[in-house]
Order: C-alpha cells, then structure tokens, then sequence
C-alpha cells in the first residue's frame, strides 16, 4: 500500500510540474524556438489528407525550388514526424528567415508556389488561402521556420 501511494504521490508530482512539449527536433534541425504561435486555419482538412499526400506535397514544393530557379536554394524544406505532421523549413544561408517578419515573407512566398503543386491544384480553387491554410488542408498540425543558428519560430496548426 505504501509503494502505491508513493507511485500514485510521484505522478502528481510529475504531472503538475511544467512540462516543456516534447519537440525532438529542436536542437538537432533548428534552434529551440524564439516565437510560437497557434494558427486557426480557414478551411478544413482534406479527406484524402494522410502521410503520402504530405511527402508528395513537400517534394513538389522541393522539385518547383530546384527546378524553376537559376540559383542555388535559399532554404531546406521537409517533414518530420510519425505521420510527416511536422514542416521544417531551414534557411542554408547566412542572413536569412532570423526574424519573424522574414520568416512571414518567405510564407508568403510559399504560398503562391504551394498554389501551383498539382495535389493542392486537383483538390480546390486555392486562391483565398494562406500557405499554412495549405499545410492543413494537407493534415500538416506543425510548422517550423529557421535561419539554421540562432532563430526558430513554431506555428501549432488547429
């Protein structure tokens, strides 16, 4: 009886002690995040949403970044996660997405190159919707942006 208590005392404990969310990725992809924030999403995630449309969707933005450009990419994009729920976009050079308004510049930006990727083109009319209104019609829940040294801003998708 002793030892039960003891359990069920150290799970209160534990329970009410601050928790950081678990977020194994910072520290390794990006930076611990500067900024977060929630973002609530103007349309509803697809039915069809699951892990392959969201690998197919990353790789149609990757091949659009190699293939339509003449200079080298100015950031890394990809998923991470059990599902591939999480976008982690990095910046690969120096001076670049270190602030929060440049990382809203380059999701501005993504959202007229996500608008011509044929899984987004075959599923809606995508003229009124933000990048991250994409990524949850696609079942993205997280979103992360870096310059790759010292800045990261998160955005919860719900």
């Amino acid at each position: 009886m002793r030892i039960l208590r003891g359990l069920v005392l150290l799970t209160i404990i534990f329970a009410a002690m601050p928790s950081k969310a678990s977020d194994r990725h910072a520290g390794y992809y990006y930076p611990e995040p500067v900024t977060k924030e929630v973002y609530r999403p103007r349309a509803r995630k697809m039915m069809r949403a699951n892990k392959q449309a969201r690998i197919a969707f990353v790789t149609s933005i990757t091949n659009a970044m190699l293939n339509k450009v003449a200079y080298p990419p100015q950031y890394a994009i990809f998923s991470k996660g059990a599902r591939q729920e999480k976008l982690i976009i990095v910046g690969i050079r120096d001076d670049a997405y270190n602030t929060i308004f440049r990382a809203r510049a380059l999701l501005a930006r993504l959202t007229a190159v996500a608008r011509t990727t044929r899984i987004i083109q075959e599923q809606m009319k995508p003229g009124d919707l933000t990048f991250l209104d994409l990524l949850n019609l696609l079942g993205f829940e997280q979103m992360t942006i870096s310059d790759g040294k010292s800045f990261s801003h998160q955005i919860t998708i719900r």
